[in-house]
């Protein structure tokens, strides 16, 4: 991959060297679906000035059909071209940001939520690093082309070939992510058979949140050239495990961690946890938008080492948070509750706010290194540990109660983040499933 433009100048000298013939300028909408229009070369001096104009109003919850035009304005830092599409005539793509024809910020776009955040990170003299740990799964497709439940492989972790059938295909994602400027960590088979984890390098978290989208979508296409559908659906299979985003974060200032304190017990920075109070304090508020589906919630639940329990522990995997062992530039907290179908600037944007809120002076529980799945309601009661909501609904109510998410997403998306959420609930809710049907029909 060349270097990564800083200007547009330098994106117009490449498309030019590289004999690039389609751009593909990208942005998501609230959910966190990628979205692009496609231009030739000869129209990317216009586009790189801010001249591309489109109708927000196609796009859900974007903008009503009398507020309709939006400047989309790319990014040159995210210039990277499609490795899996020819060469000749070749695709490439820009990540951008959504205005408004007076030039302001469009309060929709979920990537100016996270550009503002982390602005008033910087005000505060941190930069937020962030790095991603998100797995998926793997499935066959069947005469049609259409996506079966029928796994690729029958493997569990950290199984190797001829188990792990999807090695070949992980090989390449990986090649293709490092083509378009990842620094992988690892990856392996995952505990579910079929599943997956890509360990992403920690960046920067605007341009670590630009590569979660650009994962989902690489994991896609190459998925696709082997003959399978990969899914980053939270729970696709009953009785295996789910698939999350482990989010692992720290906070930097004049290229150190502030999270690292050598003289401090365990070497955590008092930075490190008031950071952490903040996140367990909001995790219940901010919980609708780490996890925003109704299936999100069939993954957190015991005995699947998600977490259900709003709790931090060293070693225990079944908290909400956990601090690793590493230290040094490496101190990080593990957020362990998102999975890979959030919009992943909304969810770093709370994360980041409510962790900056913690910094206010929030008060730490002792860590807890118990089994959370062996105890009941009451015996949590007994300990003060607050259990994650159990379902969208939930969710949403415990988000209307923390007003730290309204101001973060803005009024703009936050309304239209319920809306839309509340319809999936009611959508949901009404449906008869089949575990009811096998369940009650020959019984009642």
């Amino acid at each position: 991959m060349p270097m990564k433009p800083q200007k547009a100048e330098d994106v117009q000298e490449l498309v030019k060297d590289l004999g690039i013939k389609f751009i593909r300028l990208q942005f998501t909408d609230p959910d966190g679906v990628l979205k692009n229009v496609a231009i030739t070369a000869e129209q990317l001096e216009k586009a790189l000035g801010g001249e591309f104009m489109f109708d927000g109003s196609s796009i859900e919850g974007f903008a009503r059909i009398e507020e309709s035009d939006m400047y989309l304005v790319p990014d040159p830092a995210t210039f990277a071209v499609f490795p899996w599409r020819p060469r000749n005539g070749g695709v490439a793509r820009l990540i951008c940001d959504v205005y408004l024809p007076d030039g302001k910020p469009f309060p929709g776009d979920p990537r100016q939520v996270l550009r503002r955040m982390t602005a008033q990170a910087a005000e505060l003299g941190y930069r937020f690093m962030v790095g991603a740990e998100a797995e998926f799964f793997l499935f066959h497709l069947d005469a049609a082309g259409r996506p079966t439940l029928t796994t690729h492989d029958g493997a569990g972790y950290f199984d190797l070939t001829p188990a792990d059938l999807g090695e070949n295909a992980r090989r390449e994602i990986i090649i293709t992510l490092e083509q378009m400027g990842f620094e992988v960590e690892a990856s392996h088979h995952e505990v579910a058979p079929g599943q997956h984890e890509i360990r992403i390098r920690y960046d920067e978290a605007l341009a670590m949140a630009d590569k979660i989208v650009t994962f989902r979508l690489v994991v896609r296409a190459v998925a696709q050239r082997h003959g399978l559908h990969a899914t980053f659906m939270p729970k696709p299979l009953s009785g295996a495990a789910g698939s999350g985003m482990h989010i692992s974060q720290s906070l930097f200032r004049g290229g150190q961690n502030v999270f690292h304190d050598p003289y401090a017990p365990d070497e955590l920075s008092r930075q490190a946890l008031h950071y952490l109070g903040g996140l367990l304090r909001h995790a219940r508020g901010f919980t609708a938008v780490t996890n925003p589906l109704t299936n999100s919630y069939k993954r957190l639940v015991p005995e699947f080492e998600a977490p259900t329990c709003v709790t931090w522990a060293f070693e225990n995997r079944s908290p909400l948070v956990r601090v690793p062992a590493p230290r040094g530039e490496l101190t990080r907290l593990e957020l362990r509750s998102p999975d890979p179908c959030c919009n992943p600037y909304l969810a770093l944007a709370v994360v980041l706010a409510a962790g900056l809120d913690g910094l206010n002076g929030e008060t730490m529980p002792p860590p807890c290194e118990e089994n959370l799945c062996a105890f009941n309601d009451a015996a949590l009661r007994e300990r003060g540990i607050e259990r994650l909501p159990e379902d969208l609904r939930e969710a949403l109510d415990l988000m209307r109660q923390d007003p730290l998410v309204r101001d973060v997403l803005g009024e703009h998306i936050y309304s239209r983040f319920l809306a839309a959420r509340e319809a999936e609930w009611n959508r949901y809710r009404i449906q008869v499933h089949p575990w009811e049907q096998r369940e009650y029909l020959t019984k009642f």
